[in-house]
């Protein structure tokens, strides 16, 4: 059997096929909204992040995040619309629509 016309077919890199099932099945920007978290730092910027955590992403666009101390919890939800800004230029069409921020343990 020629090398790449196994199973009928012509061998196809993993990552676009990936990529193409991610896209038809519609998931795609729910995967662009969940790598907020591996981006945080850079996003956020390295002050921010030096306080923060992000720690998930519901479906519904409301990121949980953590920050260090009361002081920056307030200075954060004061900073909400300026992060949501940055952080949407990375989520495609599924925007993070809310922070909802606690303490870290």
């Amino acid at each position: 059997m020629a090398k790449g016309k196994e199973r009928g077919g012509d061998a196809e890199r993993l990552a676009d096929t990936l990529s193409r099932y991610l896209r038809s099945s519609g998931i795609g920007d729910r995967v662009k909204q969940g790598e907020v978290i591996a981006q945080w730092a850079d996003l956020v910027g390295p002050e921010v992040a030096a306080v923060t955590r992000a720690i998930s992403v519901s479906e519904d666009g409301t990121l949980f995040a953590v920050a260090r101390n009361h002081a920056w919890l307030n200075e954060l939800t004061m900073m909400e619309s300026d992060l949501l800004q940055s952080i949407n230029r990375a989520t495609g069409n599924r925007p993070i629509v809310k922070i909802r921020w606690a303490l870290m343990r």
